[in-house]
């Protein structure tokens, strides 16, 4: 390949569709480059033990309500069908999270759970989702008793764990990720489309790089190319605050120890992750042949530390979503502004955002319809004019 047109930081979700964008839509070369050893970000997977398909970074289910993003990555994989199940280890009993109607009558003495479910479903209706600090704000005493029972067994520790924050300092969106459902589904998703590529990962991102326009190169770091590329563009998808020399201070991430190990049996869970609100200091165990549907004589699972993120020594996998984090992120939105049109920041770590695979997948499509397909050459523009105003004519 020439000299890039542009050059990518980060062969993750948003990396790599943004690279797939430009080199087929524009006919621009690209330059996509990582500091890990291999393709896919955090969604990396390869053959482990057994020949079962592992997660590097932990479980990655995909899920989805956007028929676009669907169909854009149909483009790259066949899908096996997955609804994911997790139960979590409460009072004793193994019991499916998020709580739901189910959930209360493992936990409850029957009159007392028939009880508050039909409380529940009177005040909310059956089939909503109700994020727990919400509940606990209610005038009922019951639904006061509910979720001070739900926020103490199955979210408080929990977030502690994950966050080393209590749930009243992060954004309210998080605490709405895992709300309590008034319904007898047992799925941790309830989105359309749920579903694991049937290759994995890997070989998914492998297709949507496969372009004779992009150029991929593991194991570099953005500082070892951007001096040899002065006129590319460049979309940086790792931490803001990195990209500028931390120079409005350090954003504070978290981060995440596994323990890969192995069993020699055909299954060990009952479900594909199971939770640990309050014992022990993982948060949670993932079985991926749930995930991948393999059989094999044994099996391999990973448990989930959360940790403080500290540079050099493990990486950032989750930004801090509070009102202290947002407001130290600004001063970086602004620098970030100011090189629109050369340098745009997108992607969990370069927006500062908590997104889950979709909305990666999501906000690299809008960045790429909204504001660089605005790069593509002057005589392919005209092209396109003249083609919807033939269409127009012939309408």
């Amino acid at each position: 390949m020439s000299t890039p047109q542009w050059i990518i930081v980060g062969a993750g979700f948003t990396g790599a569709v943004l690279a797939e964008r430009i080199a087929s839509q524009l006919g621009q070369s690209v330059l996509v480059i990582d500091r890990r050893d291999h393709i896919g970000g955090n969604a990396y997977d390869y053959k482990g033990p057994y020949g079962i398909l592992v997660h590097k970074y932990g479980p990655h289910i995909f899920h989805t309500n956007s028929k676009k993003i669907w169909d854009y990555l149909s483009r790259f994989t066949e899908w096996r069908p997955y609804f994911h199940h997790v139960v979590g280890h409460v009072d004793g009993c193994y019991t499916p999270i998020p709580f739901n109607l189910n959930t209360l009558a493992d936990l409850f003495p029957r009159q007392m759970a028939d009880q508050l479910s039909q409380v529940l479903i009177d005040t909310y209706g059956y089939g909503k989702k109700v994020p727990i600090l919400k509940m606990r704000e209610e005038a009922s005493e019951q639904l006061r008793f509910l979720a001070d029972y739900v926020y103490q067994k199955v979210f408080e520790n929990y977030t502690i764990k994950q966050w080393s924050l209590r749930p009243e300092q992060l954004d309210p969106s998080v605490s709405a990720r895992v709300p309590i459902h008034i319904s007898r589904d047992n799925r941790y998703f309830q989105d359309i489309y749920q579903a694991m590529p049937a290759d994995g990962y890997s070989a998914m991102f492998e297709r949507i790089l496969a372009h004779e326009n992009i150029a991929v190169e593991t194991s570099t770091d953005f500082d070892s190319v951007r001096g040899l590329y002065p006129d590319a563009k460049v979309v940086f998808t790792g931490p803001i605050d990195e990209y500028f020399d931390f120079a409005h201070g350090a954003l504070p991430y978290r981060s995440i120890r596994f323990r890969m190990f192995e069993r020699d049996e055909a299954h060990v869970l009952p479900v594909g992750t199971v939770n640990y609100p309050n014992e022990f200091d993982f948060t949670r165990i993932t079985e991926f042949k749930h995930l991948t549907g393999q059989s094999a004589p044994g099996s391999v699972l990973i448990e989930e530390y959360p940790e403080a993120y500290v540079p050099g020594r493990n990486e950032p996998y989750y930004p801090i979503p509070t009102d202290d984090t947002a407001s130290a992120l600004r001063p970086y939105q602004q620098m970030a502004q100011e090189l629109r049109g050369k340098v745009w920041f997108a992607g969990r770590l370069g927006d500062y955002a908590y997104y889950n695979m979709d909305q990666a997948c999501g906000r690299a499509l809008a960045l790429f319809e909204k504001q660089l397909s605005q790069a593509r050459p002057p005589e392919t523009a005209q092209n396109e004019a003249g083609e919807r105003k033939n269409m127009a004519v012939s309408l």
